[in-house]
């Protein structure tokens, strides 16, 4: 199996794209510089939390980093589907404030945009795999 050459800066555009934003917002969570994040909370929420809002958001940042980090490195399949699953929660979230359902609309698309990366990733590491089992197999004879 190969992985279309034309796809290769679709997913590496998905990749940074999906990698950096997250990493952005979720250092912003501990500035306030984008947007009031706690404003985003659902009231809803905010009364099922055992943390002050402040506290849930900086939480919610290192979540958002570490989610980033694993896209843009060796988990990005893994954590795209991870980004689908927080983006869909986040969409429900702003849904429930009965405001800001131009992001959750948004946030929906990303999930999807998400979701697109994570079956491109597996697509591609199908392709790859074979190749670095094969050269790994080729060397090992090599050597023996």
């Amino acid at each position: 199996m190969k992985f279309e050459r034309r796809l290769e800066s679709a997913w590496w555009a998905l990749r940074i794209g999906l990698g950096v934003a997250p990493v952005a917002a979720g250092l912003d969570k501990f500035f306030n510089l984008l947007a009031d994040w706690e404003g985003y909370l659902s009231p809803l929420l905010q009364g099922l939390l055992p943390v002050s809002a402040v506290t849930f958001m900086h939480l919610v940042g290192i979540v958002e980093i570490a989610v980033g980090l694993a896209i843009l490195t060796r988990w990005t399949r893994e954590a795209s589907y991870v980004a689908m699953a927080w983006l869909a929660l986040i969409a429900v979230n702003l849904i429930t404030t009965g405001k800001f359902l131009d992001i959750a609309v948004r946030d929906v698309e990303m999930a999807i945009a998400a979701y697109a990366l994570a079956r491109l990733t597996e697509v591609r590491e199908a392709a790859v795999e074979p190749r670095v089992a094969h050269s790994r197999s080729a060397s090992m004879r090599a050597s023996a």
